[in-house]
This record gives C-alpha cells, structure tokens and sequence, in this order.
C-alpha cells in the first residue's frame, strides 16, 4: 500500500442542479466523473453557519481553506466584527479609537480605506458605515474620508452604482476597482496606481462618485476593472499629519497595498492582522488555532508538500495552516507563478 495521500481542493467546484449557470455540470469533466462513479463519496456544505459564517452567507475560498486545514468550524472574522458592532464592543475598539485619536491630536483626518460590498468576503459595508458612527463619536465626521474600492467579483459587476449611494458622497475622496486596489498576484504596477491615487491624488478627476461609476459603465468597464477616479476637491492622504484604517478583514488581498503604505511611511490601522511583519496596530487579533492538519502531520513525523499558484498560495499555506506564516518540519512549499 502507499504511503503518499493526496488532498486536492478543486477550488469553487460545487454541486448544484442542473442549469445554464452550471458550468461545472455544463463542462465534459470525464476524470472527475470516473472518481465520482468508483469510490465512495460524500459532500460538505460550504457556506453559512456550517463554516462560522452568518446564516445565508456564501462561502469562500479564505473560509473554505481555513476550515478544512483547521478540521472545525472557527467563528470567522466577518462574524467577528459583526458581532462587535453588535454588542458596541467596535466602537471602544482600542486601535480603531487610537488611529481616530492620533489624527485628531496632530490636527489631520483619519482615511477609511477598503472594499464597499456587501459581498461579505473582504469586507462589508456594515463594517464602514460603523467606522462612519465612531468617527461621529470622535468629533471627526468632517474630518474623515472614504476611500472606496469597487467589487464586481463577489457581487454583481455593477453593485457599485448603488452601494455607493448609500454613502455620503461628500466624504469619498477616491473610487477605484480592486484590480488595481487588491490585487495580489504581485502586479505591483495595479497596486501602485491606487497607492498614487490615494496618497499622491494622481487619477481621473470626477465631480461625483456616481458619475465616475456610470462613465466607467458606459465604457464598458465594470465595477472590478474601474481605474482610479479623484474626486474634486477633497484631500488626499497626508503623511505627516493624517491616518488610515483598512477595513477589509481578509488579508490575502490587501497585502499589496499595505506594503506600499507602510514604506511610505503611512499611520495605518488593519481590520485583521494582514502579514505578520506588518507592524500595523490591529483591531482584531487573529484567533489562536492549534493542531491543524500540518501541525499535527508535523507532530507525528510526516513529510507534507504544498503547492499551489501564485492565485492560491496563500490559501494553501497560510490560511490552511490556521493563520501561520511559517512553514512547519517536514512541509514544503511550490509557489507556481500563475499565468
């Protein structure tokens, strides 16, 4: 008998119906259905309070990583945040209050950087319109600014026409699309063109966010693939005086652009611990997760290989690993670059 075993995850290969949005049911997928029909088989629900998410809550790959590498259901970080704005925890959060605090003590604004979406996969609008209440608790309403990353992957391709009206358009100093703004495939030159927007005011220049929005539609260009729009007359980041809070709680794609803030010097706050080496305070502390599946193949003298495209790399590794960057005894990683 062999000794090798193999876990392979067919990232969002799902059962459904049948129907003309299955692709999955529409493709000739002849290996799979040879395995399908041989060995035994069984089927996981990945969505909803199965994987620590609010009932109705559509799974993803961050969660469905975590989940099945930590073998449990982990109260995940969107619940988290959820639940602080619930029992009003959010608004005497320590290091959301500190970033309004330093702001207001060197007579500069506090930034609110993040995905607006209810996707509910990086982020959540609920958790900005929160950052809106406290900076009215704060004595900073007029001194906060909404930097708005428009989603169309995890929502429709045009949600952000009306997500973004449901925001006080006098407070949003950029929009831009998380091509550009979240991209993690280390094409840095997106990445930049968002870090040049938000603290150099360097883009297209609108009136009104809906507007860019609607021209960006009329050019055929959706929600996700929106280029950097500066909305007149509103400031942009200043290094030596103003802050910022990223409200995304999923790390993997805001690496990016925290590290180009970070080099520049910017006073950020995270959401989430987003890398380790990131000396960012941070609102929410990751959870401790112990003996997950590569501690405990570790544990027990098993070698382990993990390899995966630049796209998932981060799944595989750190999120499947319970949130740890290093690599344990006997893992070994393959980074394949993706096309």
């Amino acid at each position: 008998m062999s000794d090798l075993v193999a876990l392979v995850i067919l990232d969002g290969w799902g059962l459904a119906p049948p129907g003309p949005g299955n692709a999955v049911e529409l493709a000739k997928t002849p290996v799979f259905d040879a395995l399908w029909n041989r060995y035994p088989h069984t089927t996981l629900k990945a969505s909803g309070e199965a994987v620590g998410l609010p009932p109705g809550q559509m799974g993803n790959s961050e969660v469905g990583h975590l989940t099945i590498g930590s073998g449990r259901v982990l109260f995940q970080d969107l619940m988290r945040v959820n639940a602080a704005i619930q029992n009003r925890s959010f608004f005497a959060n320590e290091a959301l209050q500190g970033a309004f605090r330093r702001a207001r003590d060197r007579g500069g604004r506090v930034h609110l950087l993040g995905l607006v979406s209810y996707g509910g996969v990086h982020s959540h609008i609920e958790h900005l319109r929160a950052l809106l209440v406290l900076a009215e608790r704060e004595g900073m309403t007029d001194r906060t600014w909404i930097h708005a990353f428009t989603d169309g992957r995890d929502v429709s391709p045009h949600a952000a026409s009306k997500d973004l009206a449901e925001l006080p358009a006098e407070r949003i100093a950029t929009v831009c699309g998380r091509y550009y703004a979240m991209d993690r495939d280390l094409r840095w030159e997106r990445t930049d063109r968002a870090f040049r927007a938000i603290c150099l005011g360097e883009g297209a220049l609108a009136d009104n966010p809906l507007a860019a929005v609607e021209a960006s539609y009329a050019r055929s260009v959706t929600d996700e693939f929106v280029e950097p729009v500066i909305l007149a007359g509103r400031p942009r980041l200043d290094l030596a005086k103003d802050t910022a809070i990223f409200f995304n709680f999923r790390p993997d794609r805001a690496r990016q652009l925290s590290q180009l803030l970070l080099e520049a010097g910017v006073d950020l706050t995270t959401m989430t611990r987003y890398r380790a080496e990131l000396p960012f305070p941070v609102a929410f502390k990751e959870q401790e997760i112990g003996n997950t599946l590569a501690e405990v193949l570790a544990a027990n003298g098993a070698r382990q290989l993990h390899a995966a495209e630049t796209e998932k790399y981060a799944h595989l590794t750190y999120f499947f690993n319970g949130g740890e960057e290093r690599e344990w005894e006997g893992e070994t990683r393959i980074l394949v670059p993706s096309p």
